[in-house]
């Protein structure tokens, strides 16, 4: 089993890297941030900080994202 990196730059590394997904999957749908959140039924906040990587998402949350851009959520996961 791989051993965890010390600091966690790692893990804002890849929280960015989601929510670069999640804009990359709205954009090219030429959707807006509030469509996406109102379908997935989260807040706007919690939506914006998703996507810019600034926090942890919750599983459900994340699926409801992924349901609500019609992508399969481990598409968010990996490239």
């Amino acid at each position: 089993m791989p051993h965890l990196p010390d600091d966690d730059d790692w893990l804002l590394q890849e929280r960015r890297a989601i929510g670069d997904r999640i804009r990359v999957a709205r954009l090219r749908q030429n959707r807006t941030q509030e469509s996406v959140f109102l379908a997935a039924r989260i807040g706007r906040k919690t939506y914006q900080d998703i996507e810019a990587g600034a926090v942890d998402a919750r599983i459900t949350t994340l699926l409801r994202i992924a349901y609500a851009l019609g992508i399969h959520p481990a598409g968010l996961l990996r490239d």
